[in-house]
């Protein structure tokens, strides 16, 4: 049957209820139990009330089976004619699988054993007019199942299990910081300047102030302001957003952790985040081990360290300090960046990034010994300026977080600032983040910042490929017909 007539065939069945009296799209009449609940304990000759979605329909003379699944799961249900009287019964004739519904009724095992409700009473809550996915044409489309996740949670149960471990990882980051006596605090999405993090902003405008803002691209700087506030340990499980590419790992939209601790450095946020991330995966997953896209992981301490600055000069003989000219020079001889004429300090970063993870094994690996130029809100090394006291942690070749000891001299701060806005295109021009420079001039104490990217932390611990896979509803093209 094609598409159009199914359509107008529930339309049809939608009609003839509501013909016949029934209230259609009303709140239930009765209090529910979970399918789950009555499944774990379930006892024969008790009565219940359920509610859910009809998966299957089978018709057996003056019988019918049917199928109920709520979120917690799936039970059958067995619909008698002498039991719920002929009209009820005939009322099965105008119902499809999708449709949703309240049973009430007795509990009972099948000769078979399997768990059954006989139904006394039964209410509809909710016509579908169109067919679950599996019944017309099975939802396998990638661009589908991300368009319409709410039919890829129904056709595709894994789909469900991805963001129940989801809530189950930042449920777990939440206990690990709470424990460690972190407090939990919500800082501005809207900045007057994008600042905390390379990258391009989505702009906005403010009718009553007659102001242009920026959906942030990181909370940073207002999260250290609370540490000059005298808010010695804060984190926020943050939306983010940049105007940028979009890839397997990157969504123009994305969730991050970030965590300050005054009187703590960079080493502490190593052990901050071992210890945060190596819970997370316990608490979930019930082990410290892990397979991602054919990679074996081993969360085990101690985790690898790796210099940056080593790398890169073996690689490709770049050193610290060196002319950004010079430094894109000796990518090309190499091979990469062919094209370019001319790359920022961060663009150049991020192009020899891309090309080391490559080569990281798949187990935790800190990079460590970053350009002070590519990091414009650290602290130097004490015994080489030309380094900064960063790393970024990568697991099975992905980057996954992020820190450094943060910078605290103001005077310092200012003239970063200063320097990285020279390096911007005309159209990436922002205004110098006085106000920020302004809090440092009040004290802060030396810290430590982390930043772990919770979408990615979840593709490792789901084994999904993409970001898209573990967002429930990530940014697409628009869809052409």
């Amino acid at each position: 049957m094609e598409l159009n007539e199914i359509i107008r065939e529930r339309r049809q069945k939608l009609a003839s209820l509501k013909a016949k009296g029934l209230p259609i799209y009303q709140s239930p009449r009765l209090e529910r139990t979970e399918i789950g609940e009555v499944l774990s304990d379930f006892q024969e000759g008790k009565s219940v009330s359920l509610s859910g979605r009809i998966l299957a329909k089978r018709q057996h003379g003056k019988a019918s089976f049917l199928d109920l699944r709520d979120a917690t799961g799936k039970i059958q249900l067995y619909v008698k004619k002498d039991i719920v009287a002929e009209e009820k019964f005939n009322l099965l004739e105008d119902l499809d699988i999708a449709d949703i519904i309240q049973v009430k009724g007795e509990l009972f095992k099948t000769h078979t054993g399997e768990p059954t409700l006989k139904v006394e009473d039964f209410q509809v809550l909710a016509k579908a007019l169109r067919p679950l996915p599996e019944k017309w044409h099975g939802l396998k489309d990638i661009d589908a199942r991300y368009r319409q996740r709410y039919l890829d949670l129904i056709a595709n149960p894994e789909v469900k299990e991805v963001f129940l471990l989801r809530a189950k990882i930042i449920r777990s980051i939440r206990d690990f910081l709470d424990g460690q006596k972190f407090l939990e605090v919500e800082t501005p999405m809207m900045h007057s300047i994008p600042g905390g993090a390379a990258g391009r902003p989505f702009k906005t405008h403010h009718n009553e102030y007659d102001l242009d803002l920026y959906l942030r691209i990181a909370p940073e700087l207002y999260l250290k302001r609370l540490l000059v506030g005298g808010l010695d340990k804060v984190y926020e499980i943050n939306r983010s957003f940049r105007n940028e590419g979009v890839s397997q790992r990157h969504n123009p939209e994305f969730t991050m952790l970030e965590a300050y601790a005054a009187y703590a450095n960079y080493e502490d946020m190593m052990q901050l985040a071992e210890g945060l991330i190596v819970q997370a995966a316990k608490d979930t997953l019930g082990k410290a081990e892990f397979v991602y896209q054919g990679k074996n992981v081993n969360l085990a301490l101690p985790w690898k360290r790796c210099s940056f600055a080593e790398m890169v000069k073996e690689k490709f003989g770049i050193l610290p300090g060196e002319e950004i000219e010079l430094m894109l020079k000796k990518l090309q001889a190499k091979g990469f960046a062919k094209e370019a004429k001319r790359l920022t300090r961060s663009q150049v970063a991020k192009v020899i990034e891309e090309i080391l993870e490559q080569e990281m094994s798949a187990n935790p690996t800190f990079v460590t010994d970053y350009f002070t130029e590519f990091c414009p809100l650290a602290r130097t090394k004490k015994d080489n300026p030309l380094l900064s006291e960063r790393f970024e942690l990568y697991i099975a070749g992905i980057e996954v977080a992020n820190a450094y000891s943060e910078l605290n001299d103001p005077l310092e701060q200012k003239e970063r600032f200063e320097s990285e806005l020279k390096d911007l295109k005309a159209d990436e021009k922002k205004n110098l983040d006085e106000d920020y420079c302004l809090a440092l001039e009040h004290g802060m104490p030396p810290a430590g910042g982390l930043g772990i990217g919770i979408d990615r932390l979840v593709m490792l611990l789901s084994n999904q490929p993409s970001i898209r896979d573990v967002i429930l509803f990530p940014l697409l093209r628009p869809f052409e017909k």
